[in-house]
């Protein structure tokens, strides 16, 4: 079965098939870095990881672009309050994300270029747009350059939508478009905004609008043709029509799939730092979760059906990823970490099936359940084909224990090698008081570890111990 995935162009689920055959370019709208992410973003940086993931283990080589949004009106506003540089702003928060993004285990993007860095090729699409008779300088000589809705007939298309029923373009003051839809192409230098906020062009001194930065940068790294265009659904309108707009009218095909992903809520609204209706992945982490419980929560729901977020539901979510990793922990006591396997035809099926990781975990649970009775028989054979099955499944969606992410992050650096000789220690000495058939000493042992929040579990092959959560 061949990939198939959900076109938001088109509408409906069509066979994937890539421009250049074993080659797939995707391009992922990244955020504006005016403050750090929360976990609203982080579901888009996970889902398209599981995408790329896939296509990796289907064979192919995948670019895979996901650009940084370091200029913008909402960066402006906070350099204005902060009384910083806004590229201090930027960089500051485009490390957190950076950080963030590597602790749930996102694989980094092939590249990941900022707006601020790709002017000249702003410069070069406005200029052919312009040629085109697709935008114009603005009429109040205010160094603003427009694109022209009118003269684009298929505007609206993607989000499907009729023109004559779409709000006026809130970039620029109707004055100085030839019609209120009009989106800018560049804005040129306001008094009430910082002087280094700006770059010299054929119009004036100004600044990109937000939509040309993702053409400009998808020609420059992926061509004027290329497989996967992804965002939130939230883009589709304005931002990726504006983009279909812009590229289409300087004579670029553009992207051949439209992927989006629907919304993390909180409270039954769009999770949204303007708002403060937010949750971060620091927060998580100190009231006790897990990067990798974070990810598992937010690739098991379909990457199209929207999240109604609630530390219930993230608190299933990491009890169903503990029973998968106490079976790789105990299959590995038994056969040791073995090889990754393939995964099997029904979970490969559910991948295929527009990346339904909600039937794919399905199948994963179902394996899991099925080795577990053979684990109980130390059948080492059928538990280490499944633990082979297992682990492939688990390594496309970036969650096996066992991969340096996290059998790192589980190790926690020197604090975690100090905790594991002072937990080996006292279990050295429970297994010396056991010896002795001093059994009051010993079950004090496991006691006193049990309140520190470390379960002891005996073993065939000796004691095991785990954090408890």
């Amino acid at each position: 079965m061949t990939l198939r995935l959900y076109d938001t162009a088109t509408r409906s689920v069509r066979d994937f098939v890539p421009m250049t055959p074993g080659q797939v370019g995707i391009y992922l709208c990244g955020l504006t870095v005016q403050a750090g992410p929360h976990i609203g973003h982080l579901r888009s940086g996970v889902n398209y990881d599981v995408l790329r993931r896939w296509l990796l283990k289907s064979g192919y080589e995948v670019t895979f672009i996901r650009n940084i949004t370091d200029i913008d009106d909402k960066v402006l506003q906070k350099s204005i309050e902060a009384g910083q540089p806004f590229w201090s702003i930027a960089y500051a928060n485009e490390r957190l994300l950076s950080a963030t993004y590597d602790r749930l285990g996102v694989l980094p993007p092939t590249y990941e270029p900022r707006a601020t860095g790709h002017v000249p090729e702003m410069h070069e699409l406005i200029k052919i747009l312009i040629d085109k008779g697709y935008a114009y300088p603005a009429i109040d000589g205010s160094g603003d350059v427009y694109f022209d809705v009118a003269a684009f007939p298929e505007y609206g298309s993607l989000s499907n939508q009729r023109p004559d029923a779409m709000e006026p373009a809130t970039d620029g003051p109707a004055r100085a478009k030839r019609d209120p839809r009009d989106f800018a192409l560049w804005k040129g230098a306001k008094p009430d905004e910082p002087a280094e906020a700006y770059w010299p062009s054929p119009w004036g001194p100004g600044r990109p609008g937000w939509h040309i930065e993702c053409s400009a940068m998808c020609w420059r790294y992926l061509g004027e043709e290329f497989d996967i265009h992804g965002g939130g659904l939230d883009l589709t309108f304005p931002h990726h029509e504006n983009e279909i707009a812009q590229s289409h009218a300087a004579g670029h095909p553009f992207a051949r799939f439209w992927v989006h992903h629907a919304l993390l809520n909180l409270g039954g609204s769009k999770m949204a730092k303007s708002v403060g209706n937010v949750v971060t992945l620091e927060a998580l982490v100190a009231s006790g979760v897990r990067p990798v419980e974070v990810r598992y929560y937010l690739l098991a729901p379909h990457y199209r059906s929207v999240i109604d977020y609630s530390p219930e539901a993230l608190a299933e979510s990491a009890s169903a990823l503990r029973r998968l990793e106490n079976f790789v922990t105990r299959a590995v006591e038994l056969v040791g970490p073995g090889e990754l396997g393939e995964p099997p035809a029904a979970f490969a099926d559910a991948m295929n099936d527009d990346l339904n990781t909600s039937r794919a975990l399905a199948v994963l649970h179902d394996v899991v359940r099925d080795a577990n009775v053979a684990l109980a028989a130390a059948n080492a054979t059928d538990v280490a084909d499944a633990l082979a099955s297992v682990r492939a499944m688990l390594d496309v969606l970036g969650l096996d224990p066992l991969s340096p992410q996290w059998s790192a992050a589980a190790g926690g650096g020197d604090l975690t090698r100090v905790v594991d000789s002072l937990v080996a220690l006292a279990l050295e000495q429970r297994a010396a008081a056991r010896t002795r058939k001093d059994w009051a000493a010993a079950d004090a042992v496991r006691d006193q570890l049990k309140q520190a929040g470390v379960a002891v579990e005996d073993t065939p092959t000796g004691p095991r111990w785990t954090l408890e959560h």
